[in-house]
């Protein structure tokens, strides 16, 4: 899972990042609203945790610019302001949830699971599924029909990325950005070239994995 903090309080921003990498989350950091903006535009997280009140850009106008493009990524609202009219204009404003400071890192864990699992990117087994394919965190691997794909690391994050956004279309720099990095050397080719191989070992099911020309690919089932 890849969670973007954006939080202007440096400390606080570490201590959220760790918090959460403990629980074995991705989090990439923003200390600015406009350059939280900038990252959560190209739409690869599962998550975005976001103060309220910060320079550059305030959260409430991050979240409506967000979802007026369309990019409805999770979002759980930090601040220090505890009124009933501030947490109307958070939810509002687009948000899925609130948290007030100071809050426990429990309660911060506790409702990020809650929100990916309302989202269906996460459950409590550990498991994402779809049609024949299945994916097991703690096994690492992917399944077709129950027998292991014996993913590499990559085909795994692929295949964990499809799943989690499935009947979706993905383009190759979301998939670029998730799965190898905004910082990687490497080329939008590597995108179809991990495709391929990940299409060979869905065998039967190859088809799953659709091009959608000069865009980028879709899991869906195929059309009986």
């Amino acid at each position: 899972m890849l969670i973007l903090a954006v939080e202007d309080e440096k400390a606080l921003l570490q201590t959220i990042a760790g918090v959460l990498a403990d629980e074995g989350y991705q989090v990439d950091m923003a200390d600015r609203g406009d350059d939280g903006l900038l990252l959560a535009e190209r739409g690869i997280y599962d998550l975005l945790v976001l103060d309220i009140m910060m320079p550059g850009m305030d959260g409430l106008s991050l979240v409506r610019t967000l979802r007026t493009k369309g990019i409805m990524t999770p979002v759980l609202f930090l601040t220090a302001k505890d009124s009933v009219e501030s947490r109307v204009e958070g939810l509002d404003a687009g948000a899925d949830d609130y948290l007030v400071k100071p809050f426990a890192a429990e309660e911060l864990t506790a409702r990020v699971r809650a929100l990916l699992r309302r989202q269906g990117k996460q459950n409590t087994e550990g498991e994402l599924a779809y049609g024949p394919l299945s994916l097991k965190i703690n096994e690492y691997d992917g399944f077709v029909d129950d027998e292991p794909m014996k993913l590499t690391t990559k085909e795994y994050e692929l295949l964990k990325y499809f799943l989690q956004n499935r009947e979706q279309i993905l383009t190759r720099q979301q998939i670029f950005d998730r799965v190898w990095g905004i910082d990687s050397e490497a080329n939008y080719g590597v995108v179809d070239l991990y495709v391929h191989y990940l299409r060979k070992k869905l065998g039967a099911y190859e088809g799953f994995i659709r091009t959608i020309r000069n865009v980028g690919y879709i899991l869906k089932k195929e059309n009986k």
